[in-house]
């Protein structure tokens, strides 16, 4: 028997759709190298809905190759659910690290977060300007910025991750006219009102995530996600002037115009906006590298690996479960394999006016795949792209006309119509953990015999 190409380590990240898993990739003459592994969870393996925009984000993610975005490397398929494989990045995401200095009472140190705002819009300049074999422009965007999908190395990279929302013209699975995809609290204004969006959407949704980061606290943030959006729509942006300590006129002006509502008077591309604030950088000759970067990863993550809840035996059972599973990964042919290859039907795309109340409540996903027998799941370290099934969307109906139904102060939910799937692995432990009990009843009736 040949030796499995993947070796999975441990799980690293769990959610009501996906798992990521720390790997060993295993080559030529004992070549070894660390990966991540996202797992789709077996209950959506069969939904065609998710498995479009799942597919779409290996398609986009192989294309990617920059030093500021997380590259895929690998797409295959086990016992009948998929398994994308790529570039582990040993560290924590921007969230984590917001967290750790929220903890203290600070915001994020001031270069260091424009450091960190630079890197990223060098990683988004990229795939913004991307295009296929042929010269023709992809023309990406990513669409779902925010503090979870900017992950940090131990050596101070900074990298933008979970292009799975990311719309380009090569897609397999093609947004409904009027479906706004993203979080509540990092979309730009054009995205909310159902216009067609583009470069400036990103740039946006990085000028929210930088305020984010010198204040500590949410730019759009209401009562609840109605309110959300509709703070969202308006983009009224308070002054930093004598909120944050270094933060004078000249930055907040740069700030500003990334963050304006109407994408005209906006920055043109990410570019311009890393450009801004490198020059803003020099001329204030503020020191700052990498080097600055991987001190304040290394502290917050040893603060968060400190604080882990130690698994339990369960646990490390399902986990093994899966990891037998994930020996038998076979790669997908991207070139030759009809799931990557084939068109999927779809709506003809097209602007149009959108009510706050028009997103779609995915709820109906799991029809096309026999629904799932589970409806709880469990919460757990929330890697990019990856959301609990309390993160499923209420019906937007419902928020305009009782908001308190939808009233959430982390505001962490997506409005796409690929999320809110229920289910996964606190349904696998029940069945695990009765499994276990009728062997034990086995056992020991033979005892008695």
């Amino acid at each position: 028997m040949s030796e499995p190409r993947y070796r999975p380590v441990k799980r690293l990240a769990a959610g009501g759709m996906a798992e990521v898993f720390i790997a060993e990739a295993t080559s030529v003459q004992g070549f070894k190298k660390k990966v991540a592994i996202k797992r789709v969870l077996p209950h959506l393996a069969q939904n065609k809905n998710f498995i479009g925009m799942f597919l779409d984000e290996a398609r986009l993610g192989a294309m990617i190759s920059h030093a500021n975005c997380t590259s895929v490397f690998d797409i295959g398929a086990a016992d009948n659910t998929y398994f994308i494989v790529m570039e582990f990045v040993e560290g924590c995401d921007l969230k984590t690290i917001i967290d750790y200095y929220k903890l203290r009472s600070m915001p994020v140190p001031f270069r260091e977060a424009i450091f960190m705002a630079i890197e990223a819009c060098r990683g988004l300049h990229y795939a913004h300007g991307l295009a296929d074999e042929d010269g023709t422009p992809l023309h990406i965007v990513h669409r779902d910025i925010s503090p979870p999908n900017i992950l940090l190395s131990r050596n101070g990279e900074v990298k933008v991750t979970d292009f799975g929302l990311a719309k380009a013209s090569t897609q397999l699975e093609k947004t409904d006219p009027g479906v706004v995809k993203g979080k509540f609290a990092y979309l730009a204004p054009e995205a909310v009102s159902g216009l067609e969006v583009d470069a400036r959407a990103d740039v946006f949704a990085m000028g929210t995530v930088l305020w984010e980061m010198l204040t500590g606290q949410r730019l759009f943030l209401g009562q609840n996600d109605y309110e959300t959006v509709k703070m969202v729509q308006e983009a009224a942006v308070p002054p930093l002037v004598g909120t944050v300590r270094e933060a004078d006129a000249e930055f907040d002006a740069i700030l500003k115009r990334a963050l304006t509502r109407d994408p005209a008077e906006r920055f043109a591309s990410a570019k311009d906006f890393g450009e801004a604030l490198t020059g803003y950088l020099f001329k204030k000759g503020l020191k700052v590298s990498g080097y600055d970067i991987a001190a304040v990863v290394r502290s917050a993550v040893a603060e968060a690996e400190a604080s882990r809840p130690k698994r339990s035996a369960t646990e490390e059972l399902i986990d093994q479960m899966i990891q037998e599973e994930m020996l038998r990964f076979t790669s997908i042919d991207h070139r030759n394999d009809t799931r990557l290859t084939k068109p999927v039907a779809h709506v003809e795309e097209g602007a149009q006016p959108l009510d706050v109340g028009d997103f779609v409540d995915p709820s109906t996903w799991l029809d096309d795949a026999g629904g799932s027998p589970f409806t709880l799941s469990e919460s757990g370290w929330k890697e990019a792209g990856i959301l609990d099934s309390s993160d499923s969307i209420p019906s937007i109906e419902a928020l305009a006309s009782n908001p308190s139904v939808a009233a959430r102060p982390d505001d962490s939910q997506s409005i796409t119509t690929e999320s809110g799937a229920k289910g996964g692995l606190t349904g696998r432990i029940v069945l695990v953990v009765l499994a276990v009990a009728a062997i034990v009843g086995a056992v020991a009736a033979v005892a008695l015999r």
